[in-house]
C-alpha cells in the first residue's frame, strides 16, 4: 500500500551502522521474524541472497539479522556482540551466502527451529532507508513491512473463515487497513495477514485463537523507528 514519504525515508533510521539496508534492514527482518515465529528459538539459520551475501558481512548483515531475531531495537548496542549474546542463549546458528538474481538484491530466507513448533522459514527483503518486507511464511504470500500493526494467522481454508475473522474485529470497531490471504490448495491450510489501525487486545486475539481450526495467529506490533 502507498504511503506518504517522511522525514525518515529520506534519513534513515537512528541505529547501529554502518547501512540503513544492510544493517537496519537486516535488524528489523530479524526482529519480525522473531515475533512471527514466536518463541525462542533452538536453532537459526540464515540464507542470504544477492548483494546481502557479497557485502553483508562488511555492513554487519549477519550480526543485524541475528540482533533481531534475538528482540534488539536497531539502535541496541548488543546487535554488536550479537553472536557473543546468542552464545549466551545456547542459540545454534549457521550463515548461508548465496546468488539466485530471480530474488529481491537485499533477499535472505531466516529458518527458525525448536521442539515445540518445529520449523518455520520466513523470507525477508530490505528496500532501503532502513524499511523493510516479510514476503513469505512457510511458502504463504505475505507483505508485511511493521507500519501498521499486523495479525498473522494459518488456518483451515474453508467457507466462513474469513468472515468470522473479520466480523470479529468488526464487533471491536477494529479498522483493517489491508488484507492479503493466501492457500496452498482448495480445502487445505490457508493464510491470513491484516494490517489494522490501532492495537489489538488480548481478549480480541483469545477470541480469534478460539475459532475453530486456526492453527497459528499472531500478532505483530509497529516497529519502532
Amino acid at each position: 500500500m502507498d504511503k506518504a514519504k517522511t522525514l525518515f525515508d529520506v534519513i534513515g533510521p537512528v541505529m547501529i551502522g554502518p547501512s540503513s539496508s544492510h544493517t537496519a534492514g537486516a535488524v528489523r527482518i530479524g526482529y519480525l521474524a522473531g515475533k512471527i515465529f514466536g518463541e525462542k528459538p533452538a536453532k537459526l539459520t540464515f540464507k542470504l541472497y544477492n548483494s546481502f551475501s557479497k557485502t553483508g558481512k562488511g555492513h554487519g548483515t549477519d550480526k543485524g539479522l541475528l540482533g533481531g531475531v534475538l528482540g534488539y531495537d536497531v539502535d541496541n548496542e548488543k546487535i554488536k556482540t550479537a553472536y557473543q549474546e546468542a552464545d549466551k542463549l545456547g542459540i545454534d546458528y549457521a550463515f548461508e551466502y548465496l546468488e539466485d538474481y530471480t530474488r529481491h538484491p537485499n533477499s535472505v530466507d531466516v529458518i527458525l527451529e525448536n521442539d515445540n513448533l518445529g520449523k518455520m522459514e520466513i523470507s525477508g527483503i530490505s528496500v532501503g532507508a532502513g524499511e523493510v518486507a516479510i514476503t513469505k511464511i512457510d511458502g504463504y504470500k505475505f507483505n508485511i513491512n511493521g507500519d501498521y500493526d499486523t495479525i498473522i494467522l494459518i488456518y483451515k481454508d474453508k467457507p466462513g473463515m474469513i468472515y468470522r475473522v473479520t466480523a470479529l474485529l468488526q464487533s471491536q470497531n477494529i479498522n483493517i487497513a489491508s488484507m492479503h490471504c493466501d492457500r496452498k490448495a482448495k480445502g487445505k491450510q490457508a493464510s491470513m495477514g491484516l494490517c489494522i489501525d490501532g492495537g489489538i487486545s488480548d481478549s480480541v486475539i483469545k477470541e480469534l485463537q478460539n475459532i475453530e481450526e486456526v492453527y497459528l495467529i499472531r500478532n505483530i506490533e509497529v516497529l519502532k523507528k
